[in-house]
C-alpha cells in the first residue's frame, strides 16, 4: 500500500514543515502526496504504529496487516517521515476508545505554533450506543472496542487473555453495517458457538449489502431481520439475553426510504452472553472546546475549497470533514486537502 504514490525518490526539500493529526488513511495519503512536493511531515497518533483503523479496527482479510507496515514504512524510511506514536494532541482533557496506548499529550496551541500547517485527520473513536435497559450490563459493548482489542492481539500489543473471550459463546450483533459483518467474521474465527446479527430493516436494505449478509449466513450466522432491541436482560450484572421488538417496513417515502414500525406485542428474546453494537461511530476532533474551527450540526469540520478549516492554516481531512466512511473514501480526501496545504504553502489558491 504506497502512500506516497507520486514519486519514488525524495525530491528537493522545501523549507515547510507539516503536522499531521492522525496516521489513519486520510492522514498517510496526505502525507504521501505533501512528502513528493518536497515538505517535511511530522504525524502524530495515539496508537503504537501507524494505520488507524486499518490496521487496529479492520480485519485482516479486508486489509492485509503487511501491506500497510510496508507502506507507512517506505513514508519512514525514504521519505524521512517522522512518525510520533502514542501521542495525542488534545485541547483540554479528552477521552476516546483506542486511547490506552497514549504516554505523551500535545496541546493543540502549541502544534499550531510549531509547524506551518497542520492537518487534523482524527477519523472516528468514539462509538455511537443506544440509551435503552440494561445498556450498562457487563457483557454490551461497542463493536470497535472488541474489534480493536482482537486487532491488538493479532498485532502482539495486548495479551490473548485481554480480550473478551469468544470462544463457545453466544454473541448478538445489532447491525448490517460492513462493522457488524466484520464483528461477526472475528467471532466465527475465534470460535463463537452461535451468532446472531439482528438488522430493523431487511437484508435487502443492509448498509454492508445482501452478498456479504448472505455470506454470513452460508457461515451459520442466524439473521434476524425487522427487529428493534427493546431492552437487555441480566442477571447479578451480567447480560443474559435480549428482547427485540418485531416490526415491518413503511411505505416507502419521497425518496424510496422505507422505516420500521414496531408490531404491537411481538416480541422474541435472545439468550446471549455478549451483545455488540454495531450502528455507527462519532467524529472524534482534537478538541472540544472554542478553538476557533467551525463544526457543523453533525460535528463534522468545515472547511473551504482548500480543505482549510475557518482557523488559518489549520487543515482537516477523512472522516472528520466527510462523515463515517470507507477506506477508499478517506484516502482521496486525504489527497484532497494535502493538494490544498501545498496550494496554501505556496501562497496560490485552487
Amino acid at each position: 500500500m504506497r502512500f506516497a504514490f507520486l514519486c519514488r525518490d525524495k525530491p528537493k526539500q522545501s523549507n515547510k514543515k507539516i503536522a499531521i493529526i492522525g496516521a489513519g488513511p486520510a492522514g498517510l495519503s496526505a502525507t504521501g502526496f505533501l512528502v513528493c512536493q518536497g515538505h517535511k511531515v511530522h504525524i502524530y497518533d495515539k496508537l503504537p504504529e501507524p494505520g488507524g483503523l486499518m490496521l487496529f479496527g479492520i480485519p485482516e482479510f479486508r486489509i492485509p496487516i503487511s501491506r500497510i507496515r510496508e507502506g507507512f514504512a517506505e513514508l519512514r524510511d525514504i521519505f524521512g517521515v517522522e512518525f510520533h506514536g502514542r501521542t495525542k494532541i488534545v485541547f483540554g482533557n479528552k477521552q476516546d476508545e483506542g486511547d490506552s496506548f497514549i504516554s505523551e499529550f500535545i496541546e493543540f496551541d502549541q502544534l499550531a505554533k510549531d509547524f506551518d500547517a497542520v492537518l487534523i485527520a482524527t477519523g472516528t473513536w468514539k462509538s455511537i450506543m443506544p440509551k435503552i435497559e440494561g445498556i450498562e450490563l457487563d457483557g454490551v459493548f461497542p463493536a470497535l472496542s472488541l474489534l480493536f482489542k482482537i486487532k491488538c492481539a493479532r498485532l502482539g500489543y495486548l495479551e490473548w487473555n485481554k480480550v473478551t473471550p469468544i470462544k463457545d459463546k453466544t454473541i448478538v450483533i445489532i447491525g448490517a453495517g460492513h462493522t457488524a459483518v466484520d464483528v461477526a467474521i472475528e467471532a466465527i474465527a475465534l470460535g463463537a458457538s452461535k451468532i446472531y446479527m439482528c438488522y430493523r430493516r431487511t437484508i435487502l436494505e443492509s448498509p454492508a449489502g445482501y452478498h456479504e449478509i448472505n455470506f454470513l449466513i452460508n457461515r451459520g450466522v442466524i439473521w434476524k431481520e425487522l427487529t428493534i432491541p427493546k431492552r437487555i436482560i441480566g442477571k447479578n450484572n451480567q447480560v443474559k439475553a435480549l428482547e427485540l421488538q418485531q416490526c415491518k417496513l413503511s411505505k416507502p417515502d419521497e425518496k424510496g426510504k422505507r422505516y420500521p414500525i414496531p408490531i404491537d406485542n411481538q416480541f422474541i428474546t435472545l439468550p446471549t452472553d455478549y451483545i455488540i453494537y454495531a450502528i455507527g461511530q462519532k467524529l472524534t476532533p482534537p478538541f472540544q472546546q472554542d478553538v476557533d474551527i467551525k463544526l457543523d450540526d453533525w460535528g463534522r469540520i468545515i472547511v473551504d475549497n482548500l480543505h482549510m478549516t475557518s482557523r488559518s492554516g489549520i487543515f482537516a481531512a477523512g472522516d472528520i470533514v466527510i462523515g463515517p466512511s470507507k477506506v477508499g473514501r478517506a484516502i482521496q480526501d486525504g489527497l484532497y486537502a494535502a493538494e490544498g496545504i501545498n496550494y496554501w504553502l505556496q501562497g496560490e489558491s485552487l
